[in-house]
């Protein structure tokens, strides 16, 4: 099973939660999809044993052969391509990779050639299965590296615990997408629910079926529960508003090592979305 933690917004404690849940199941798998940005290894200092390249193809013009009839710039949906005078000029941060504008050449002038975007990572950390990714400075989507890291998910191995990237971009969609249940992680406040808003959308668009965690919860809880209560989502866990919380996160010690007793909660949470799957 497949479970993607994600958030509306950064900072909710979405990487704290997919750790420590990951830390409290047996044999789970956790992969950092927040390929931007991944911080798990800061808590489990992973040993990588192996990291895999990923591509995407760009397109390269062979201006002998081009005759400039713009067809290629006129399929990009992405502006990837702009034919000026006699150039074809090539913007490979806005290509997507679809390669249609090789296709529709009619005189066979462009070939697509591969550009590396980023890697995954393969290791291990305490006893589970470790996978990262990391996307290569200025390069604009993260996509075919969260997707190449969910590949290599052991498909005969334990539950994967999937840390999302913050927000509702084309990555966090590709990773809740490829997920049999999303464990969303918000705070009690408007910013947190306008944005928990966005990801309940998301999930719900998939088709994909959701529950939520609110971290620091407190006196504002009713926000965020009214609004699971009219979209018919549970509220699975509240992790209080504790300072020795965030101070344990400082330090780069995962909740259940600083909490041992939040383990059994942690599994409590696993045990009612196995069930919410299942059924």
């Amino acid at each position: 099973m497949k479970i993607a933690v994600a958030s509306g917004k950064g900072g909710t404690g979405k990487t704290t939660v997919a750790v420590s849940l990951a830390l409290s199941v047996p044999d789970a798998q956790l992969v950092d999809a927040d390929a931007e940005e991944p911080n798990c290894h800061l808590f489990l200092r992973p040993s990588i044993q192996r990291t895999i390249p990923v591509y995407m193809m760009v397109p390269h013009v062979d201006l002998t052969k081009c005759d400039f009839c713009r067809k290629c710039a006129d399929f990009c949906a992405f502006n990837a391509l702009a034919v000026v005078k006699e150039q074809v000029l090539v913007f490979p941060e806005l290509c997507h990779g679809c390669t249609g504008c090789v296709y529709v050449c009619p005189r066979e002038a462009i070939v697509a050639r591969q550009r590396q975007i980023g890697e995954v990572e393969i290791g291990a950390a305490r006893g589970m299965v470790f996978i990262q990714g990391r996307l290569k400075p200025t390069e604009p989507s993260a996509v075919r590296i969260v997707r190449e890291e969910i590949a290599q998910i052991d498909p005969k191995g334990g539950p994967a615990i999937i840390d999302a990237s913050p927000g509702t971009a084309c990555a966090v969609q590709d990773t809740i997408g490829q997920s049999q249940f999303c464990l969303l992680v918000t705070e009690p406040t408007p910013f947190g629910l306008h944005d928990l808003k966005m990801a309940m959308d998301v999930a719900q668009e998939l088709g994909v079926p959701s529950g939520v965690v609110i971290n620091r919860n407190g006196a504002r809880d009713s926000i965020i529960e009214d609004e699971c209560r009219k979209r018919n989502i549970p509220v699975l866990l509240k992790i209080p508003f504790d300072r020795r919380v965030a101070e344990a996160y400082s330090r780069g010690q995962p909740l259940v090592d600083a909490f041992p007793e939040w383990r059994e909660s942690l599994r409590s949470l696993y045990r009612e979305i196995e069930r919410r799957v299942m059924t």
